[in-house]
């Protein structure tokens, strides 16, 4: 049994964290990839693993499902990865003829995150801390923005730097004296954050099914957000631009770091993008991460 499996197991038997390690919950985003993940933490809330983790990191996407997570809210029914309503008016490509955000996330996390509603609250007074990561725009190094997160406002501005897709999602955040932009391009999958904070072990969530390996962006791709980033987030450029050999080095690391356990969707899971707004593939996204999570963590 993996120790983390062990780890996970023992601890909800016991209902402590009393064991002397230090166990982070790591959620990877990457969009509407996100809804992989969202199915996850409902697995994890189902299992009885809520109370089991002493950290919840979460980088873009993931940040969003850590948050629900947290706050004792990860039900498909609430989490609205089903609703057209809200999938479609958070995400229209259309917007950007219009010079609008194509991934509106600030409607998303101050409207209907306020109107489902989210219990910001519960999430503020969990004992297990919450800390959604950000690329800071002046050096491009992945940020922890717990320090920064006081009440709901704060809360609410590091959920939208965390998911502040550059070019798609509007300018950068501001929080705490500084700006920050999406996670990913720093910290895709929020890991290693942990591992540098002394955390002594960790589940990570993926979005990307099983078998799949990074590669680098479109020539298009990277040329349009190099340029976005030279003129708004100059610090996060080396970081965009290094982001491929990232990748591989997290899948390698993933692959055999005995600290660390990840779930991935199944090979056979839907292909989904970053920008798919079809509900219905979503809910079967949903369905794929929550099964993965099943598979590996049931009894």
């Amino acid at each position: 049994m993996h120790p983390v499996i062990s780890l996970l197991q023992s601890r909800r038997a016991a209902g402590a964290r009393t064991d002397g390690h230090r166990l982070a919950l790591a959620v990877e985003g990457g969009g509407s990839r996100g809804a992989f993940s969202g199915g996850m933490v409902v697995a994890l809330a189902e299992l009885g693993y809520a109370a089991c983790f002493d950290a919840v990191f979460g980088s873009s996407a993931g940040a969003l499902n850590g948050a629900w997570f947290l706050a004792g809210q990860a039900r498909p029914d609430v989490m609205a990865w089903d609703d057209p309503a809200v999938i479609r008016r958070v995400t229209n490509p259309w917007r950007a003829l219009r010079l609008g955000p194509v991934v509106d996330t600030t409607h998303l996390v101050q409207v209907v995150y306020e109107t489902i509603p989210m219990d910001f609250a519960a999430i503020l007074a969990n004992p297990t801390t919450f800390h959604p990561l950000a690329t800071d725009t002046a050096t491009g190094a992945a940020t922890d923005l717990h320090p920064l997160v006081t009440d709901q406002r704060t809360l609410q501005l590091a959920l939208r730097a965390s998911t502040g897709l550059p070019l798609l999602s509007g300018p950068p955040v501001r929080l705490g004296g500084r700006t920050f932009i999406d996670a990913g391009l720093a910290e895709a999958i929020p890991f290693r954050t942990p591992l540098a904070r002394g955390f002594t072990d960790v589940l990570v969530l993926r979005t990307r099914q099983t078998g799949w390996t990074a590669g680098p962006p479109s020539r298009l791709e990277g040329r349009v957000v190099s340029r976005y980033l030279d003129r708004v987030a100059p610090g996060a450029l080396s970081s965009w631009e290094g982001r491929a050999a990232r990748q591989e080095a997290d899948d390698r690391d993933l692959a055999t770091d005995p600290a660390v356990l990840e779930v991935r969707p199944a090979a056979g899971a839907p292909e989904v993008g970053r920008l798919t707004r079809d509900t219905a593939l979503l809910t079967r996204a949903v369905a794929a991460g929550r099964e993965a999570v099943l598979r590996v963590l049931s009894p």
